[in-house]
Order: structure tokens, then C-alpha cells, then sequence
């Protein structure tokens, strides 16, 4: 007998099916409970269950990145219930927004006749996300699933990419509509073509420039910019920084290569960028944490001109006085600069010598002085040894802290995708996004590093890796404290602890708990050693790097010099 209705939660997972979504990422709710039932023996779409919804948003989040680098943009999933579920997994959305990554959250939510009456765990969500999403919806109508889950795909891939909620009345997704009712085709990201004009007026400003730079990484950024931006730069000899922790954004080989800005950038990229008479920036927002508030480049920049290229036009003049603003896709750009012929430019040194600054501020060396003043557990030498042990196209995960100072400037990002890491700045991100990393490439080496602060904010995903028997190198970095803020701190107020001491449990004994292989390591020596041994097993390896506090940051900052200094 053929079936003359179906549910809108099974409407809702066919338009899922239908705009391509393999993998979603959840902590289970009453309030969809009709979606889970629809999701039942779909062999197609893969339900991540989570332990908890800042893990699953920060999944999500990180799957929509990982996306970029093929031939189609995708948003990341996750699914969680009303009130304490969105909000925990509003930090997610956050990052997707500030980090121009796509993804999708489905909130459930109140029956429709409890709205407005502060039913249980009521929120209004487009009022709640509406400042940290592209779009925030409520779907009433379920004849209008398939309309609304097309736009939100549509919302989240164009233009700058970022994240979408829409939320799901418990009793919409039980009611029936008829079963004709078919999904939107899938959604494609629409083409941003280049305008030649811009781009003419773009290679006159290069061959007038006697100082020039390029700032790369962010909106649309995929593989296919890369290569072509790359090639670009490598014929005229333009010397390219990443954006704040978008060092996958250069095949770090590259001889142009100058190195990262963001937190800890070598002094002499920040005075190359002061200097340039013309910056080209492509893809990034020139955000604050790039441009270290707005200082390394000032939002006028006298004496210099400002090319920026990115695919949202409310972007162009919004915080940056640009002097040419192109609005396209990035790699339709990339893929037209490295094609273009304009024999009036003559390729620069620059790109060489701020490649040799970048080498040697990048590369480890051993100290000459007596091992035994130097740091016991010396994170600049574990980073060397990472290099040394690890395929160099492995994928480095973390959150916000001091800790991920010493992989920014100690490792190379040789593959696409291979950093990822939050712009926004959120802690608790690294064993989340390095979870949803080794399930989307299983052929890969995937990397979490967290400090103990960090870690503990989302270490309960470990349960999430161990469920899926996902391979996953865990280094977590205890120094016992906040140490980003006890550097601040230091440095405002030296000598006066407060308010960033830690107690932490044991860090291997807790990855042993949760079934995987753990080792500790208090000295550079243990470390290599865990290391050699974890870099042969499979499944869950947590390594406990137990430092001091006195180690700061991978620009050398100490407590004693900081109180030194005070």
C-alpha cells in the first residue's frame, strides 16, 4: 500500500540526504526525538552522539571547515534540544560566525502552542542567535521544511560562509504532510566571478609598489585558492602572511612565505607589514587579533594603499578604508591572478628575504648552554620532534591558550586542510574539532593540542573519540595554570597571582580511563619517547606534557622576565 503522508522530521532528514550530508553531530533531546526516529537506519547519514553541545557545535563547526577543501562547500550539523542545549552549543556558532566556516545547528524547541508562555526551557532563538549567526529561523509551517533547510544551506555556503540555526517545535516535526512533498535540489555556491577592470587596476597598483605584501586566509579560502594564490605569488616575488591561524592557507615550502600574524609573530614580519606601501589582503577580515588591534595595520594606513579581496561586500570599508575593493569568490580571484599577464610588474626580492626571516624565526634551535638551564620539558624542542616523527600533512587541532603559541610558530602546515584552530579565540575547541577531524580523514594523522585549562573544557569528548575508535594523538600541555591570563597578568600586575592557579587531575591516568593508550612526560626526553610509542598505535593516545609555569610563551616570555621587566 503506498504511503500517503510521512512526518516533517522525515521530510526534514530526506532534505538532509537530498543537500548531501553524510554526518551529523548530536546530544540526544525530547524535543526531536521525531528527527532521531527519522534518522533510524539511515546508513547513509552517520549520527555523532556527544557528550555534550559546546562539543557538538565545535564538531560541527570544524567538520564545515574541513569541507573547504573539496570541490563543495558543505555546512557541519549538530542537532540539540531547547534552553540549556542551545545555549551551551551557542559558543559553536560564535566560532563558525567569527571564523567564516559553514555549519547549520537544528535547535528543538517548544510546542508551538507553548510559545510566549516561558514554556519549559523556552528561548526565543532568533532573537538569542540573531547577532552571532547569518540567520536564525523558526520553521511553523512543515509543508516549508524543504524551503527552509535549502535556504539554510544556501545562507550558510555563500558569500562569507558562517553558521545558521533553525529551530524545530517538537510538535512540527510529528505532523504529517503529504508524502509527494520532495526536498530542493542541492544547494551549490554561486560563482563570484572577477571583475577584469578591478584586476587591471589591481596589477598597476603591484608594478607601481616597491614594498608590497599579501595577507591571506579566511572566507572561501579551499584548496583550490591556495594553489592558485601560491602560483600567483611565486611569480612576481610577493612576500604572503597568513591571517591569525589560517597557516594552511600557503604550502608553508613555499619560497615567498613569510610566516603568520596573530599573537606572537616575528617581529620582523610585524615591521614588514608596518613598512609595505601596498598590502593585499585576500579572504581575511583584517580582524583584530591579525592585525594586533588594529595597530600592524592601521585602519587609514597612511602611505599605504589596501587591496582587499573578499566575497562579502559589506565587508569591503567596513572597519578598513580600502583603496580597491574586489567582492568575489577568493579562488575565482586566486585562479584569475595566477592566469594573468602583466609584463610591467618585475618579480620583487622581498618574497626571498622575508621567506629567510620567517626560516629562521621558525626553526628550532638547541641551546648551546648546559641542559640544565633550560626548561626540562622545552616545547619548542617537542614541536621539532613532532616534525621529525609525524606525516607532515597531519592535522593540528587546538583551542585558545598560550600552549598553541609554540605549534604557530614551530610547525609547518603542509597540508589542506591541516590547522584547525578557532580565530574567535575559543577555548575547549581542540578535542572537539580534532574528533570530527579524524572521522572525516581517517587516512590522516590527527593531532589535539590543549593546554590544562583548555583541555578540561571539552576533555569529555575523549568518550565521543573512544566510542567511534577514531585514531587520535591527544598532547595536553599542564603548566597548572590559565597561562595566557597569568602572562597578563604578570605583566599588569606582577608578582600578584590571582584567580589563575589550577588543580588538575592526572592527564594520563584520565586518557586511560577512557580505554586509550597514555603516557606522561616531564622532561623533552619522556616526551619523544611517548611520542615514538604513540605514533605506532592506534585509536586514543593521550600524552601528559607536564611543564612549568616559569615557560610562558614561544616568544620567550617568562615569569621571572616579565616580573624582571616590571
Amino acid at each position: 500500500m503506498t504511503q500517503l503522508t510521512k512526518t516533517a522530521a522525515e521530510l526534514l532528514v530526506e532534505c538532509l540526504e537530498a543537500q548531501g550530508s553524510d554526518r551529523i553531530f548530536t546530544v540526544p533531546g525530547e524535543s526531536f526525538l521525531a528527527v532521531l526516529d527519522a534518522l533510524h537506519g539511515k546508513s547513509n547519514i552517520e549520527t555523532v552522539v556527544c557528550r555534550q553541545e559546546g562539543g557538538a557545535a565545535f564538531m560541527a563547526c570544524a567538520d564545515g571547515a574541513m569541507s573547504a577543501a573539496g570541490d563543495t562547500l558543505r555546512p557541519g550539523i549538530a542537532f540539540v534540544t531547547r534552553g540549556p542545549g542551545a545555549t551551551n552549543a551557542s559558543i559553536g556558532v560564535h566560532v563558525a560566525m567569527q571564523d567564516s566556516q559553514p555549519m547549520i545547528l537544528f535547535v528543538g524547541d517548544v510546542a508551538r502552542p507553548m510559545r510566549d508562555r516561558e514554556g519549559f526551557q523556552e528561548v526565543n532563538f532568533e532573537a538569542f542567535f540573531g547577532p552571532i549567526a547569518k540567520w536564525a529561523a523558526r520553521i511553523d509551517d512543515p509543508t516549508r521544511v524543504p524551503e527552509y533547510i535549502a535556504r539554510a544551506y544556501s545562507v550558510a555556503v555563500s558569500g562569507r560562509p558562517g553558521p545558521v540555526v533553525l529551530a524545530l517545535p517538537e510538535d512540527m516535526l510529528c505532523d504529517p504532510v503529504a508524502a509527494d512533498i520532495s526536498p530542493r535540489a542541492a544547494v551549490a555556491r554561486p560563482p563570484q566571478a572577477v571583475c577584469p577592470d578591478a584586476m587591471q587596476a589591481m596589477f598597476a597598483m603591484i608594478a607601481d609598489a616597491a614594498s608590497p605584501i599579501a595577507i591571506i586566509g579566511g572566507a572561501g579560502w579551499n584548496s583550490k585558492a591556495r594553489l592558485g594564490f601560491q602560483q600567483f605569488a611565486e611569480r612576481i616575488g610577493l612576500p604572503v602572511a597568513t591571517a591569525f591561524r589560517r597557516q594552511d592557507a600557503i604550502d608553508p615550502t613555499s619560497p615567498v612565505y613569510a610566516g603568520n600574524l596573530g599573537y606572537g609573530p616575528n617581529p620582523k614580519l610585524i615591521e614588514r607589514v608596518k613598512n609595505a606601501d601596498l598590502v593585499l589582503s585576500v579572504g581575511a577580515r583584517l580582524g583584530e587579533a591579525t592585525t594586533d588591534g588594529y595597530e600592524v595595520l592601521t585602519l587609514e594606513h597612511p602611505d599605504q594603499l589596501l587591496i582587499h579581496v573578499h566575497p562579502d561586500p559589506d565587508e569591503l570599508g567596513r572597519v578598513y578604508r580600502a583603496d580597491l575593493g574586489l567582492a568575489c569568490s577568493v579562488d575565482e580571484f586566486t585562479e584569475a591572478a595566477s592566469l594573468w599577464e602583466d609584463a610591467s610588474i618585475i618579480p620583487f626580492d622581498a618574497g626571498a628575504q622575508a621567506n629567510a626571516d620567517w626560516q629562521a624565526w621558525a626553526s628550532h634551535s638547541p641551546p648551546n648552554a648546559p641542559a640544565d638551564t633550560g626548561p626540562a620539558l622545552d616545547m619548542a624542542a617537542c614541536v621539532a620532534a613532532m616534525r621529525d616523527a609525524l606525516p607532515e600533512d597531519s592535522i593540528i587541532c587546538n583551542g585558545a591558550g598560550n600552549f598553541a603559541g609554540w605549534w604557530h610558530r614551530y610547525w609547518r602546515y603542509a597540508g589542506y586542510p591541516s590547522q584547525l584552530a578557532p580565530t574567535a579565540g575559543a577555548m575547549g575547541y581542540g578535542v572537539p574539532a580534532s574528533v570530527a577531524a579524524a572521522l572525516r580523514h581517517p587516512e590522516r594523522t590527527v593531532v589535539a593540542v590543549a593546554g590544562d585549562g583548555d583541555f578540561l573544557m571539552n576533555g569529555q569528548e575523549l568518550a565521543t573519540a573512544a566510542q567511534y575508535g577514531v585514531n587520535l594523538l591527544v598532547c595536553v600541555i599542564d603548566n597548572g595554570a590559565y597561562g595566557t591570563i597569568r602572562m597578563h597578568q604578570e605583566r599588569e600586575y606582577p608578582g600578584r597571582v590571582s584567580g589563575t592557579g589550577l588543580s588538575n587531575p592526572d592527564f594520563a591516568m584520565l586518557g586511560a580511563s577512557f580505554g586509550g593508550w597514555s603516557a606522561a612526560a616531564a622532561t623533552t626526553e619522556q616526551f619523544v619517547t611517548a611520542l615514538n610509542e604513540a605514533k605506532n598505535r592506534q585509536g586514543l593516545r593521550v600524552i601528559h606534557m607536564k611543564i612549568d609555569v616559569e615557560q610562558l610563551a614561544a616568544s620567550g616570555a617568562t615569569v621571572s622576565g616579565l616580573r624582571a621587566k616590571a
